[in-house]
């Protein structure tokens, strides 16, 4: 604005003196006009570029700051994936124990029931039972067999403690000495299937197996064949042969409905996702 007028009042005092004409005047400003158009421009043109340059610049600042936080993100999602799994793993594992709990605690009840008909049965005195002379000398001679008649039982129950301690080793063995010695008790079948037990517990799931295979095929009515079918499915599976393990836990709900194994049974496979409709 200073040069514009500095130029015009130089113009206007040429024209006075008659140095120039009033056209040239005219061209004089027209030129002058056009100079300050072309630097209001240039200031236009060089406040838009530090504009569009602030723009760049806060553009880039807020890029990478979501940058860092998709990244926290990314690690917070990563980090609650983790909890859940160990969550899950921890659930799962907590409910195959309570599963484990649950039909040992059926199977002991069985047995405490089944021990109680045995030991009322060895109580009762048989009905033609006669008292015998006592010899001159006093002393009344015991037959062997009368004598040893509550042993098998103490063999069960000292190899069953064995089994609730932990001490799988003596009660395979008690187990296998009463089932030896007393192969048409009642309780055979039970002492049969403690073994498998005893054998799971140690995790010689292969072992295991065999021997729930004897309790089913040797003792096909006994109420120990539904935790025996129970029991090998959950042996092929620890095995890693799942398609066998869930052959075995479809069979138990098929064939035995309404046990406490096939409510077991349906928990595990709904586990595995398999539909147990």
């Amino acid at each position: 604005m200073r040069l514009f007028r500095m130029t015009v009042a130089a113009a206007a005092m040429l024209a006075a003196s008659g140095c120039i004409s009033t056209s040239d005047f005219e061209a004089v400003q027209r030129q002058v006009v056009e100079l300050q158009e072309e630097l209001a421009n240039v200031k236009r043109t060089s406040a838009g570029k530090e504009e569009v340059q602030g723009v760049n610049t806060r553009i880039a600042e807020q890029t990478e700051t979501l940058l860092k936080s998709n990244a926290t993100l990314v690690a917070k999602v990563d980090e609650i994936e983790k909890e859940i799994q160990a969550a899950q793993n921890t659930t799962e594992q907590s409910t195959y124990r309570v599963e484990q709990l649950s039909q040992q605690l059926a199977q002991a009840q069985r047995d405490l029931q089944d021990l109680r008909t045995q030991v009322t049965a060895l109580q009762t005195p048989p009905a033609t039972a006669t008292t015998a002379p006592t010899p001159a000398g006093g002393t009344l001679t015991v037959p062997a067999s009368a004598a040893s008649s509550a042993d098998p039982m103490q063999t069960y129950q000292a190899a069953y403690r064995d089994y609730q301690r932990g001490n799988f080793d003596l009660a395979i063995e008690g187990f296998r000495d009463f089932v030896d010695t007393n192969p048409k008790s009642d309780m055979a079948d039970n002492a049969a299937y403690w073994i498998g037990e005893s054998l799971f517990s140690q995790k010689k799931y292969r072992d295991a197996i065999e021997q729930f295979d004897i309790v089913v095929t040797k003792y096909p009515k006994s109420d120990k064949v539904p935790g025996a079918l129970l029991k090998k499915g959950y042996s092929y599976i620890a095995l890693g042969e799942r398609a066998q393990g869930i052959v075995q836990l479809q069979y138990v709900v098929h064939e035995h409905p309404k046990s406490q194994e096939a409510t077991l049974a349906r928990q595990r496979l709904k586990q595995l996702g398999v539909d147990t409709q």
